[in-house]
């Protein structure tokens, strides 16, 4: 029970003698009074020490890394393609005269009526060329795309075939001294030239000599070119002259 010091109230018999020191009161206990010097001294206030966080260990969750992106090589340029040509579009009409052969650019497309301003143009140049001024016809009018659909090439190249081919085939029928090439499709289709050519005569393999002039209807519209034709016409004229004699 924690006693330390038990006193009886009453003397018990038979009990050994009290301790007197036991029996003295104690002094009362006296507050203690600082002194001047130590009430004066100012009390240090003291401030709380503030806990120092605790530095958690971070714990690094394991991420899944990034797929790896294949390396893609750049694409190679391009190779540059041709540009697709447009099949050329023109109407040539293959007439004999005499030992000459006339392949003549169609105007309207059509085939030569007798009274066309045209065809009385070509009449007037056979006459002034000395040759029959009624030529005859040779086949069909050669039009071209020979399709209006389909997959068969009809770009230039094989325009300049098939012009050449029908030609060479009606010259294998009946040859000719002279081949007259009248308009820009039958100079370029047949004779392999331009403009620049026009009013020469010109050698062309599988076909011979043949003589490239403007157009009908561009001679028509420009009369001044006729002086040219006939400049021209008269350095050719021998060739077919002396073979009709």
């Amino acid at each position: 029970m924690q006693v330390v010091n038990w006193l009886p109230r009453t003397e018990l018999p038979f009990a050994a003698p009290s301790r007197p020191e036991l029996l003295e009161a104690p002094e009362p206990f006296e507050a203690f009074e600082p002194s001047g010097e130590e009430a004066a001294a100012p009390v240090p206030l003291v401030k709380p020490v503030a806990e120092t966080p605790v530095v958690r260990p971070k714990v690094e969750v394991p991420r899944p890394s990034p797929v790896a992106k294949p390396v893609v090589a750049e694409d190679a340029p391009a190779v540059a393609k041709a540009p697709v040509v447009p099949p050329p579009r023109f109407a040539l009409q293959l007439l004999r005269a005499g030992r000459c052969l006339l392949l003549v650019e169609l105007p309207t497309g059509e085939r030569f009526q007798t009274r066309d301003p045209a065809y009385l143009l070509l009449k007037d140049m056979l006459r002034a060329a000395g040759l029959p001024d009624s030529p005859q016809i040779v086949g069909e009018p050669v039009r071209w795309p020979l399709l209006a659909r389909g997959t068969m090439d009809q770009g230039p190249e094989a325009a300049r075939d098939f012009v050449q081919g029908f030609v060479s085939a009606r010259l294998e029928d009946e040859p000719c001294v002279c081949l007259w090439l009248i308009g820009l499709p039958a100079v370029r289709f047949a004779g392999e030239a331009d403009a620049e050519a026009w009013y020469r005569e010109l050698q062309v393999e599988g076909l011979g000599s043949v003589w490239a002039l403007p157009g009908l209807e561009l001679l028509m519209e420009e009369p001044q070119r006729k002086a040219d034709v006939w400049q021209a016409m008269r350095r050719l004229m021998a060739r077919w002259k002396s073979t009709d004699e």
